[in-house]
């Protein structure tokens, strides 16, 4: 039940008004542009690439680098993808349109809980910010939440700076809502069926099955792993399981990693460079998945959807095919509302 010290016969008329006695639950998203225009991209870019755990180069080499060359070409190049992804009939990035979706979605499948569990989402970088959604939720009551990271895999280029920005806003705060934070799900054995179960969904739309499926996971920088990041670890398990639920071997399920970003050496093989590799090794029909988002995004819509698929095409490959996320669909929301029940023990 929610409760309220106001103006009850417990307390002193004067009494600031408070409430509390419910539970919140906050996915949290990489982020997402407010726009495609050039000003729009620049203040997500900055944000985005100012945080030391995405950018681990010195600040005295980096911000120059940033703000005199980065800034400067980047928000027009990046803009340009933005809009042959945009969703032009709410004008917002898809990643909004599904995070927002599996908010809502995920409020009407845990409503057997009560009305004192309230679902909120948000975005590490862009809008709505972790500390506003925070704030919103503590004024609805919730004074236990629960953070939800929607990065299946652990690292600290992604939970690690969600995590950072939640006890940033719970600097500000006099009450502070007790915390937890979702671990990494990356062998969740409902994530895994969904994900085989997306697979074969696809596939059984296709007039003939690829030859190759790349499970293609966002790449860091391979200083990161060697620093200790448990990242690479998490993706080759969660294909491995992939592969074991399957029936698939190496050959046929293999893993990649995609975006990099700067001159140093990232994770690899690399999916743009196995896939150009493939074609001309006479592939001629693969599928690719991004079993590390939880929801299609730039880099699973225009960096694989899109360029991946000229790069097969360009040197010989005939069938590209796409495997979307998760999403929002009943595959990706049952990984959501597993999770959630299970960290929530305790509490309701």
């Amino acid at each position: 039940m929610n409760q309220s010290t106001s103006g009850n016969a417990t307390t002193p008329g004067n009494h600031p008004p408070v409430s509390f006695g419910k539970v919140g639950v906050l996915l949290v998203n990489l982020g997402t542009p407010d726009g495609t225009d050039y000003w729009s991209m620049r203040r997500y870019l900055a944000e985005f690439l100012s945080d030391r755990r995405v950018i681990e180069w010195s600040r005295f080499l980096w911000l120059p680098i940033l703000h005199g060359i980065v800034l400067s070409k980047r928000p027009q190049k990046s803009g340009a993808a933005y809009k042959e992804i945009w969703n032009n009939e709410l004008d917002e990035s898809p990643l909004r349109t599904i995070t927002r979706s599996q908010s809502d979605k995920l409020s009407e499948v845990l409503a057997d809980l009560g009305e004192n569990v309230v679902v909120d989402w948000a975005m590490r970088y862009g809008n709505p910010s972790i500390a506003s959604r925070l704030d919103a939720l503590k004024a609805k009551g919730c004074d236990r939440i629960l953070v939800f990271p929607l990065y299946p895999q652990y690292s600290a280029s992604t939970t690690a700076t969600v995590n950072d920005e939640v006890f940033r806003a719970l600097l500000k705060m006099r009450w502070q809502p007790t915390i937890r934070i979702v671990p990494p799900y990356h062998d969740d054995e409902t994530y895994i069926d969904s994900l085989a179960t997306s697979i074969k969904n696809k596939l059984s739309e296709l007039d003939e099955e690829p030859e190759v499926v790349l499970a293609s996971f966002h790449g860091i920088p391979q200083s990161y792993f060697d620093k200790g990041d448990p990242y690479h670890c998490h993706c080759q398990k969660t294909t491995r399981l992939m592969r074991e639920k399957l029936g698939w071997d190496d050959k046929k399920l293999q893993i990649t990693f995609q975006s990099r970003f700067g001159p140093e050496e990232w994770l690899q093989p690399y999916t743009d460079k196995t896939v150009e590799k493939l074609a001309k090794e006479g592939v001629k029909r693969i599928a690719v998945l991004n079993p590390g988002f939880v929801a299609d995004c730039l880099e699973t819509l225009e960096e694989i959807a899109g360029e991946a698929a000229e790069i097969f095409e360009e040197h010989g490959g005939e069938q590209f095919t796409h495997i979307p996320c998760l999403n929002d669909a009943p595959e990706g929301m049952a990984v959501l509302e597993n999770v959630v029940r299970r960290e929530l023990q305790g509490w309701i």
